[in-house]
């Protein structure tokens, strides 16, 4: 196991306590609350529902598509298919797209697009470009919940044009609805990974809930308690006092600007402890210099 910089904070810390009798009472509490505490284990992973399939017609260049694998592999799709590449190597496109092996393999060629989606229920097809024919379209959020609630009943696809001319209109004929990315007027082309990569988030969104599995931090602590806090702000107070920060202040009122900032804060136990032991050795480390001054009184009678 890698030693971490806070492990070494830790037993470094608690050393020094120990070899300091004259510290042994207030820092006792700051000891016991820097002791690490495990994290139960973190829930299991956010499952999503299943994906899209994504139809590329007629790409032109290879890292466009070893970027939308990269996405499959990111939003975890259904699989890619490529309607007449007019360059594949899949072994050029893992390496673009580093450790996508299994994404890869999951890459089907068509030579048509009717024939990439024939076994579809429901198309969306991205477009940027304004058309005389009606046609339903819809923004990135929708088209990723209507794919969604499709994908229930069988294989759904979103389709992207050629990185030049996107898609004609025969193939957006074959397409039950048009997702339109909302973009400057006057530049609305978007790079075919970047439409495909909006959509795609949008989709993953849908089908998780919006839920987000993230590493818990290392050691847990609960709020710091009351006690705590005001032994945090005497010692500081000390501290302050001692590097002469107060001069023409008014101590009470500079300590009662820093309760709001450390309430806002909202500090773990934990971290109070550390706050609290950092003030502790300012004022300790002037005494050991013998250059410290004596603090005001700290009666607190607000």
């Amino acid at each position: 196991m890698p030693i971490l910089y806070e492990d070494v904070f830790n037993v470094t810390f608690a050393h020094s306590l120990r070899h300091n009798a004259s510290l042994a009472s207030p820092f006792t509490q700051v000891e016991q609350s820097l002791t690490p505490t495990r994290m139960s284990q973190p829930d299991a992973a956010v499952t999503p529902s299943p994906g899209p399939i994504l139809v590329l017609v007629e790409p032109q260049d290879i890292v466009n598509i070893a970027s939308v694998v990269r996405l499959g592999a990111n939003f975890l799709v259904d699989g890619i298919r490529l309607v007449a590449p007019e360059v594949y190597d899949p072994y050029r496109i893992e390496g673009i797209a580093h450790n996508t092996a299994d994404m890869v393999d999951r890459v089907e060629i068509y030579q048509t697009l009717d024939e990439a989606i024939r076994d579809c229920v429901h198309v969306i097809g991205l477009t940027a470009r304004e058309r005389a024919a009606k046609r339903r379209t819809i923004g990135p959020g929708e088209a990723a919940a209507e794919l969604v609630e499709r994908r229930a009943t069988g294989p759904v696809a979103l389709v992207a044009g050629r990185e030049s001319k996107g898609l004609t209109n025969d193939e957006l004929d074959l397409c039950h609805a048009l997702v339109v990315i909302p973009t400057n007027p006057a530049y609305r082309s978007l790079n075919l990974a970047q439409a495909l990569g909006i959509v795609a988030y949008e989709m993953w969104q849908a089908r998780t809930g919006g839920r987000v599995r993230r590493k818990p931090p290392r050691h847990s602590a609960g709020p710091a308690p009351s006690e705590l806090m005001e032994r945090l702000f005497a010692d500081w107070l000390n501290a302050l006092s001692s590097v002469d920060f107060f001069k023409t202040r008014q101590p009470e009122y500079v300590m009662r600007s820093l309760r709001e900032v450390f309430f806002r804060a909202r500090l773990d136990e934990r971290e109070a402890a550390l706050i609290r032991a950092m003030g502790i050795e300012v004022g300790k480390y002037l005494e050991r210099q013998q250059l410290g001054s004596t603090g005001p009184d700290q009666s607190n009678d607000e």
